[in-house]
């Protein structure tokens, strides 16, 4: 049983992340998420005796000591209300781990449900994350983490430490130097730029210029003279030369993020640049050389849109010199503590406000409540580190001349709403109002396997109940919002105009749900944007 929690634990994680290799097991570990003294936010303890020999591994006040990875500063949890009797992690069957919380110890809950006696977690559970909060002051994340890791010379201005940005660090690594395209995969606001960006810095085209376009942000009849240039008189309002993006790129790197929504003429014109290395200014006959280095980025399923014919099988291979593939937040949560401290550290810097970073009391309620930290590590992250970065704006700003974060109703609604179920515990009933959905659950499967029509008919099915339409076709209900933000049959709610918003909600009478079946968008975000609207409607 010693090497049985290993073994199972490392199948887990090379399902999970697909790149481990047969040498590297994983192992439990425990990532500090909230500390009454917020700079030791991230720091790790490797629970190695549970997989190396499967002997119990305590926790306790005093021991064992933590340490930042790659740190040489260790030091227990030190914190005056968590008990010297500590807490035992044992190697349980089948790849499951048993925490067992002595009667008279210290208090422990698994998120907001209190552990009494022995509480055992599976292989998934930990490979999701486990929140535990000990003496409603510390909360530490218990999850799976790489039993050998090498140290991080260089951050490469990418926040993080878990094993998936580390991953991403060596492929920046292998691939920087050489003069081949790039291709970053990853859901909106992963941090694909961030990585092309590390690219450009770490390669011998550091002294160019970095160029970064979004082709979903330009206007369709207009991308071909933005990109390769156009000669005056071309078309409709060219009243001189236009360099493009190419050009302005010259001796440097071009960064291409959402490629996968270029027209099908632009995708033609790239794939001649990629092997002839000439671009072709629109209204001109002779080809200009451009000495580029292409890196591009996408959160569509490219092979899909081949499938689909709105993509170039060719083209993506020539995009495809080497891959690079982003993790989602939600699949690095051990990684969601440095990165609330290195925004919270920015925005209050803005305010002129950084003392709560530096607080030192023992016995002071931590700056980042126990509460809050907990319900950050359960969110799912449909933004990923972007929409982490608005939340943290939005506690800083909404928190300014008090001592700790403060939550507002509003935003606490957001991240409840999304939250991953507490390990053990059933997930709640669905609403009576749709039993119907709810016996219609479907077995889960993968979201590209969704089609935009279904998505379509899914979300009327469910009244534009996004948790009942993630049910409904089988997948999480984060992949509901990345869907629909793909989708062009689609709209969010943020999208709607506030004239749109006010002339609904005067025709429907302010009745919520003809709004919602009219406008065809989350009720719950519609709510949001009458309160931001001043409309009071439901």
């Amino acid at each position: 049983m010693q090497q049985k929690i290993s073994d199972d634990m490392s199948q887990t994680a090379e399902h999970s992340h697909g790149r481990e290799t047969p040498a590297q097991r994983v192992i439990p570990a425990l990532t500090v998420m909230s500390h009454p003294h917020p700079q030791r936010i991230g720091e790790q303890l490797l629970l190695e005796t549970l997989a190396t020999s499967g002997r119990t591994a305590s926790l306790s006040r005093n021991a064992p000591e933590f340490s930042r990875p790659g740190g040489l500063v260790t030091q227990p949890l030190g914190d005056p209300f968590i008990s010297r009797t500590p807490i035992q992690f044992e190697p349980g069957t089948r790849g499951f781990l048993r925490l067992v919380v002595p009667e008279g110890g210290t208090r422990v809950w698994v998120a907001d449900a209190p552990v009494q006696g022995v509480r055992e977690f599976s292989p998934e559970e930990l490979t999701a994350g486990v929140p535990l909060v000990l003496a409603d002051r510390v909360v530490l994340l218990l999850h799976l983490a790489a039993s050998h890791r090498e140290l991080t010379k260089a951050d490469l201005g990418i926040v993080g430490q878990g094993d998936g940005i580390r991953q991403v660090r060596e492929d920046i690594a292998r691939v920087a130097d050489l003069n081949v395209p790039v291709l970053i995969r990853g859901e909106t606001g992963t941090g694909k730029e961030l990585v092309a960006r590390a690219i450009h810095e770490q390669g011998p085209r550091r002294a160019g210029p970095f160029v970064s376009v979004n082709l979903g942000a330009l206007a369709k009849e207009l991308v071909s003279a933005e990109l390769f240039g156009a000669q005056r008189g071309a078309y409709t309002g060219a009243t001189r030369d236009r360099e493009g993006f190419f050009r302005a790129a010259q001796g440097g790197t071009l960064f291409l993020d959402e490629v996968g929504e270029a027209p099908p003429e632009v995708q033609a014109a790239l794939l001649r640049v990629l092997e002839t290395g000439e671009v072709y200014p629109v209204g001109g006959h002779t080809p200009v050389p451009v000495d580029v280095r292409l890196v591009s980025a996408t959160d569509s399923d490219l092979e899909a849109r081949i499938q689909e014919r709105l993509f170039k099988a060719p083209l993506l291979h020539r995009l495809a010199g080497y891959e690079i593939h982003m993790p989602t937040l939600r699949a690095r949560r051990e990684d969601i503590g440095p990165l609330f401290m290195y925004f919270a550290r920015q925005e209050l810097e803005t305010t002129g406000e950084s003392g709560p970073l530096s607080a030192s009391d023992p016995r002071a309620e931590p700056w980042l409540p126990a509460t809050l930290a907990v319900r950050l590590v359960r969110f799912g992250w449909p933004g990923n580190v972007r929409q982490l970065r608005n939340v943290v704006r939005q506690l800083i700003i909404g928190s300014r001349g008090l001592p700790h974060l403060r939550i507002d109703p509003r935003l606490e609604q957001t991240l409840d709403a999304d939250a991953m179920p507490v390990p053990g515990r059933e997930p709640a009933a669905a609403s009576p109002s749709t039993p119907d959905v709810a016996e219609a659950k479907a077995p889960r499967r993968k979201p590209s396997e969704v089609s935009e029509q279904e998505l379509l008919e899914a979300l009327r099915a469910c009244s534009w109940d996004l948790k009942a339409t993630a049910d409904w076709l089988g997948i999480p209900r984060p992949s509901v919002y990345v869907l629909i933000d793909k989708s062009s049959l689609l709209r969010t709610a943020r999208d709607l105009s506030p004239e749109e918003i006010t002339r609904s909600f005067h025709e429907c009478e302010g009745d919520l749900d003809k709004m919602v079946q009219r406008l065809e968008v989350s009720k719950r975000a519609l709510q949001r944007r009458l309160r931001e609207l001043g409309l009071v409607g439901s």
